[in-house]
């Protein structure tokens, strides 16, 4: 069983910057999937950043020069680091990890403000 925690999230004004962090307990592997979605209200969750099985990164189009996902293995946590922020960021932000099957964070929302 994984247990996922995220925080970080909150408001900001356009341009700014925000950190956010997930925080996983249970059985998680250091080289297990691990990555951020978003869902913006009446649309579909989406990815925005992850590290793949081979530990390599991917990013949404969207978000790539402004995002930077990065991992503390020893803490079992992964970060967001969201720079430039644009009021279309606005959404719910989720963790996400894939440990024989794939498990949710509750959310954090961040609404940047225009």
């Amino acid at each position: 069983q994984v247990q996922l925690v995220e925080s970080g999230g909150g408001l900001v004004q356009a341009g700014g910057s925000l950190r956010l962090s997930c925080a996983a307990s249970g059985s998680i592997f250091s080289n297990a999937p691990m990555g951020w979605y978003r869902q913006a209200p009446g649309k579909q969750r989406e990815l925005v950043a992850t590290f793949t099985t081979g530990g390599s990164t991917r990013y949404a189009d969207s978000v790539k020069g402004r995002f930077t996902i990065s991992r503390d293995n020893a803490k079992n946590t992964v970060y967001l680091q969201m720079n430039s922020l644009k009021p279309e960021d606005t959404a719910v932000y989720y963790c996400n990890a894939i440990v024989g099957r794939v498990y949710w964070g509750q959310g954090t929302q961040v609404t940047v403000s225009s």
